[in-house]
C-alpha cells in the first residue's frame, strides 16, 4: 500500500479554557508515532501508510478523551494514491 496523507482535526468539548493543552495531547500522540507530520493552525497532517495513520488518529482521539474532554469531534481528510503521495509534492513550491 502506498503512502497517504491524513489530515486530523480534533475538537474537544471541555469545561475549561484550556482547550489548546488538550489538543496538544493529541499532537503528542502523533509526535510519538514517528511518522512525518506538520502541525497547522487548524489541523495536523501526517504522512505514512494509511492503516498506520488511521490507527494514530484513533489513538489521538482517545488521548483527548483521556485528557478530560467529555466528547470530541474528529475530522479526517485522506489523500491516497496506490503509488504514494507526499506532503512535499503538494507544498514544496510554497517553501523558502
Amino acid at each position: 500500500m502506498g503512502q497517504a496523507n491524513l489530515a486530523l482535526q480534533v475538537i474537544p468539548k471541555v469545561n475549561t479554557d484550556d482547550v489548546y493543552n488538550i489538543v496538544d495531547q493529541a499532537i503528542a500522540v502523533i509526535q510519538a508515532s514517528g511518522v512525518k507530520y506538520e502541525v497547522g493552525p487548524m489541523e495536523t497532517v501526517m504522512e505514512g501508510e494509511l492503516d498506520e495513520l488511521i490507527e494514530i488518529a484513533k489513538q489521538a482521539q482517545q488521548k483527548v478523551l483521556d485528557a478530560g474532554a467529555s466528547e470530541v469531534i474528529t475530522n479526517i481528510k485522506i489523500h491516497y494514491r496506490p503509488e504514494g503521495v507526499t506532503m512535499d509534492e503538494k507544498t514544496h513550491q510554497y517553501r523558502a
